[in-house]
């Protein structure tokens, strides 16, 4: 029998937690260490546990995001799931940039939670669809707007397509999914794409591609 999951929640609605508590431990294969409901609790939560994943909201007082950091330089293991009602996409970014293994929308049904934290326990990444392709949208579309040509140009569309889920923190296996592609062809692009890129990994391709799409800084005059 597997062990199960050690799991903290961070959210500052009681009522949110206990019914996440609730569910997870009637599907079960998850032990539900800690609770908390702002930064500083996951902070110390985090130092203090042995946590497999920490699920967090990004609207915690202190901020959920302003966590992340903190928490995967203590123990890099850690995997974080963010769940939150935010939709927006520079809150997603932040949060896998920042090194979050997840980024999931409350109201998601109990079972579907269940098997996305079992996902991540096992080291996989997770964006639910919806915000996954608005961001692919997104990025996209700074990516045309405002890509360096001499960084990206070499790039093919579908490329370049694979780089801007990768740079949104999905796996290989992930994107596939999202592009019904097999994952050894996606394996095959990015081999491609670091070639192109002149970079050694999937981290420095991405901030490759950030770099290239963010808007030159404005300097007071």
């Amino acid at each position: 029998m597997a062990a199960a999951i050690k799991l903290a929640i961070i959210d500052d609605h009681p009522l949110f937690r206990e019914g996440v508590v609730r569910t997870l431990e009637q599907i079960g294969g998850f032990e539900i260490v800690a609770q908390g409901g702002n930064r500083d609790d996951a902070l110390r939560i985090s130092k203090d546990q042995q946590l497999d994943i920490l699920l967090m909201d990004i609207s915690v007082p202190g901020g959920g995001l302003n966590a992340i950091e903190p928490a995967l330089e203590r123990h890099p293991d850690l995997k974080i799931v963010m769940l939150t009602v935010s939709e927006e996409n520079q809150h997603v970014m932040t949060a896998l940039q920042s090194g979050a293994r997840g980024y999931v929308l409350k109201g998601v049904g109990s079972r579907t939670l269940a098997a996305i934290l079992r996902t991540v326990a096992m080291g996989e990444r997770y964006v639910c669809p919806q915000l996954s392709a608005r961001l692919l949208v997104d990025l996209s579309s700074k990516s045309t707007a405002t890509a360096k040509p001499d960084v990206l140009a070499e790039l093919t569309s579908r490329e370049r397509e694979i780089l801007t889920l990768v740079a949104a923190g999905l796996s290989n296996k992930r994107i596939g999914l999202q592009l019904n592609l097999h994952e050894k062809t996606i394996k095959h692009h990015m081999t491609r794409i670091l070639a192109k890129l002149n970079v050694s990994n999937r981290t420095e391709a991405a901030m490759t591609l950030r770099d290239a799409t963010e808007p030159p800084a404005r300097h007071p005059a």
